[in-house]
């Protein structure tokens, strides 16, 4: 092959390259193109390869003739690639575009737990009266949850609650009682009186149905100080009824028996959906049982390290799920821990 046969070689490999060039498409088939006249196996390649049979003084002219082709066709590649990239943005601009003028989609917030919002208005009342909230451990002692409330292990009462014990001495608490025994061991008198909720998740051995479960809420009030009468339960009681179910509600207190108080009461509000009337959720009685409560037994004081004779306190306890049961008129407890959202989403948290 001689030198003039390369060069007519060289120009028409530049005119097929460049034809190639001008038609491609795409970015994909401009890379072909590259490949196809710029690759190992190209035509440029090989004519290179018959160099060797050239005089040596025509060499150099070759290797310079494919230097300018080389260099043509990548300028040409190079000016064809930033073509089709503008193009392809073109493109990608106008098939992804927004129209901003449309509406945009509602965004649905959540609310807290029914029970969540009746602890949360529980909480406010009572830290509004200089309260404070402790919590405790749901893995309790049996010393804490039944001995510093004056039920020893031979105490029959002790039958009132179906306990989850884990070992002899370890079980799944009953009553957040226990935190207000562990709060009074550690409360300094000296510096003023125990006020005190105590907030939390109980458990007990139930068979669950409508009005029944194995796990619940419950939130307990405890206040220890000098000169504590039942003058002032009754009075904290009936503020909180009316914070709790209306301004209109009445309270009717009854004698009950509990370990930890004494003397014990029930305490009834008058029924919020009838006015006392009687109707299905007063089961025509016209009265609502809401808690227990009572004045703290010396006992309880003791096992804390309280001198009963010189303090004296009254203590209460209620039930988040029979709350929201009662002032939301939910039927089935269950539907208040099987997460439905269509359930939930109907308690927003506004009256």
């Amino acid at each position: 092959m001689s030198l003039q046969v390369m060069k007519d070689d060289f120009l028409a490999i530049q005119e097929q390259a460049l034809t190639a060039i001008a038609t491609a498409s795409d970015l994909q088939g401009l890379e072909q193109v590259r490949i196809q006249y710029l690759g190992k196996k190209g035509p440029i390649t090989e004519i290179l390869r018959n160099v060797k049979n050239l005089d040596p003084s025509e060499r150099p002219q070759v290797g310079a003739l494919a230097n300018e082709l080389r260099k043509r066709i990548e300028e040409e590649l190079s000016k064809a690639k930033e073509s089709l990239e503008a193009a392809a943005l073109l493109q990608a601009l106008e098939d992804e575009k927004i129209d901003v003028t449309l509406p945009g989609r509602p965004l649905v917030s959540g609310t807290s737990h029914v029970l969540a919002q009746v602890s949360d208005l529980v909480e406010d009342f009572f830290i509004g009266l200089g309260y404070q909230v402790v919590e405790g451990p749901e893995v309790e002692s049996d010393h804490y949850n039944f001995e510093m409330m004056n039920l020893p292990k031979d105490h029959p009462a002790r039958d009132m609650q179906d306990t989850f014990y884990i070992t002899q001495d370890y079980l799944l608490r009953t009553q957040t009682s226990p935190v207000q025994a562990r709060t009074m061991e550690k409360h300094d008198f000296t510096k003023g009186p125990l006020k005190m909720i105590s907030p939390g998740r109980v458990f007990r051995r139930d068979n669950d149905d409508a009005t029944h479960s194995h796990q619940f809420y419950q939130v307990e009030g405890l206040v220890v100080d000098k000169n504590i009468t039942m003058a002032d339960l009754i009075g904290t009681l009936e503020a909180f009824s009316k914070h709790l179910f209306g301004e209109d509600r009445e309270v009717r207190l009854r004698p009950s028996y509990f370990p930890f108080t004494e003397p014990s009461l029930e305490v009834d509000i008058s029924c919020f959906k009838c006015g006392g009337q009687g109707c299905s959720v007063c089961k025509g009685s016209g009265w609502i049982e809401i808690l227990g409560s009572g004045m703290v037994h010396p006992n309880v004081l003791e096992a804390a390290g309280v001198d009963s004779s010189v303090y004296g306190g009254f203590a209460f306890g209620l039930g988040q799920d029979r709350v929201a049961m009662l002032k939301y008129g939910i039927e089935d407890i269950r539907a208040l821990y099987t997460n439905d959202i269509r359930f939930l989403s109907q308690f927003t948290g506004k009256e």
